[in-house]
């Protein structure tokens, strides 16, 4: 059954590309103009920038909810919880600037 699943969710996803294919000696010289204009360090910037966002969003709301879960349990502590807080978030968010800066060095380089 899986394998039937997977046929017939292939075929879904290619057959519309063999439906509008172009025939045979047409081509678009803008589209070939722009394929071979196209430079993989713009596509590395963007994959670094992405992956390099992700880790520190997830980590700043991981921290976020755990030190509004030790608010919860200890409000005595806010100040302490607060400041061990804003440490972390400022930490994971260099990461981030880490990535900006291999990015741009990607990029301009």
């Amino acid at each position: 059954m899986k394998k039937l699943l997977m046929t017939i969710g292939s075929a879904a996803v290619f057959l519309p590309v063999l439906a509008f294919a172009q025939e045979a000696g047409v081509h678009d010289e803008g589209l070939i103009a722009a394929a071979a204009a196209l430079d993989l360090k713009d596509i590395a910037v963007a994959l670094v920038m992405g992956f390099g966002a992700v880790g520190p969003a997830i980590g700043i709301g991981i921290i976020g909810g755990k030190s509004a879960e030790a608010v919860g349990r200890n409000p005595e502590a806010v100040a302490k919880i607060q400041t061990v807080m804003i440490l972390s978030i400022a930490f994971a968010e260099a990461v981030a600037i880490y990535a900006l800066v291999v990015a741009l060095i990607i990029k301009f380089v």
